[in-house]
């Protein structure tokens, strides 16, 4: 078959700090090998999308106009991204559609004509190639809107747990825990037995975790939270915690707490409790420095997560099973909910980006490039 063309949303910064987002005409080459060519139906928004997207830019004063907009990356991140200088760059990790075109190897033809989901990169385009051992078809009935983010958020819920048995511990807490990600890792412990402390910041977040079975929930606004996080410690002996805030003192008031509870009824020792409190950081919603106060004794960690590098460290089998589990459970724990649906040249009107690039809960955007 000869190449497709289409449209294709890229993001290019400039060493002057310009950083132009556009939908682009694009000619998408014929799949061969075990490659199939994806006509791309449903690609969620999420957190890590965005720092590719826009990153730091101020896109608050961007200059927008049909399908474009152009704002300034302020010169801290500049000098960070020193790299990606003028490179056009595809966007978009996971999305899900229909393949239409494959390549010559069995795996890539029995693809031929079915819907599946993936996460190859690029997905913010009218097609994608991707490999076809790397897709995921999807089952009889679930359209591409059900399954388009049955990667990032699921697999990263689900390592989360597999982390915790990989380094021996037994419970985890969890910020920003009302998201689309963390309501899969309440539904995931709550089926596994595991201890979960869930931190938010308000109200209604602590009722919506405590409406789907949530047990522990504190809230970080209230003059009770560290009180309160010390008893949701206490009662789980939860000593991981992954955060997605980054920014900020939250982590190190987590370790704080857990070293409090871990000491308790204790025997002094000047180096702390022999507790191994370990967190990772695998999200950015604060770009502020991570400030950390060390009262928290010695035997400690504060680390990066990425899921990708993790999924290798787990391993294939793991992996696989976590990937099955998706799967069959695509309807129920690891459902998405969206708030508005776009086109390419629709995500990029200044209304949209304003409201998805806020990251605000419950607040999630699914481009549909099919219109």
């Amino acid at each position: 078959m000869s190449d497709v063309r289409g449209q294709q949303l890229l993001t290019t910064l400039e060493e002057n700090g310009t950083l132009t987002v556009e939908v682009a005409e694009h000619s998408f080459p014929a799949p061969t090998g075990s490659q199939v060519l994806i006509q791309v139906e449903a690609a969620p928004i999420n957190p890590s999308d965005l720092g590719l997207l826009f990153g730091p830019a101020d896109v608050e004063n961007a200059v927008y106009s049909p399908g474009k907009l152009v704002a300034q990356m302020p010169e801290p991140a500049l000098r960070a991204m020193k790299a990606r200088y003028g490179m056009a760059m595809p966007a978009g990790n996971e999305g899900a559609g229909l393949v239409v075109a494959a390549g010559e190897d069995p795996v890539a033809q029995a693809l031929l004509g079915k819907r599946v989901t993936c996460f190859p990169g690029g997905m913010y385009a009218s097609h994608a190639l991707a490999d076809a051992r790397m897709c995921l078809e999807l089952p009889e009935g679930v359209s591409s809107e059900t399954g388009a983010s049955a990667f990032v958020n699921p697999l990263t819920a689900l390592s989360f747990t597999e982390t915790m048995r990989y380094h021996g511990h037994s419970a985890l807490v969890h910020t920003a825990a009302a998201s689309n990600l963390g309501q899969m890792l309440v539904k995931i412990c709550q089926a596994d037995g595991i201890p979960l402390v869930n931190i938010v910041r308000n109200d209604a977040q602590v009722a919506l975790l405590k409406g789907i079975g949530a047990e522990h929930v504190v809230d970080s606004s209230k003059d009770s939270f560290l009180d309160d996080l010390a008893a949701a410690i206490d009662a789980t002996k939860a000593t991981m915690a992954f955060d997605a805030i980054g920014g900020g003192k939250l982590v190190s008031q987590i370790l704080s707490v857990m070293e409090q509870v871990a000491n308790s009824g204790a025997a002094y020792s000047r180096y702390g409790s022999n507790a191994e409190k370990r967190a990772f950081i695998y999200g950015a919603l604060d770009l502020s420095p991570t400030v950390l106060t060390r009262n928290f004794g010695f035997v400690w960690d504060v680390s990066g997560w990425l899921l990708t590098p993790w999924m290798g460290k787990l391993g294939a089998e793991v992996v696989d099973k976590m990937r099955a589990r998706v799967l069959a459970e695509i309807t129920t724990t690891f459902a998405s909910h969206y708030k508005a649906r776009v086109t390419l040249e629709q995500a990029l009107t200044r209304d949209a980006v304003l409201e998805y690039n806020a990251r605000r809960t419950g607040e999630k955007y699914l481009i549909t490039p099919q219109g």
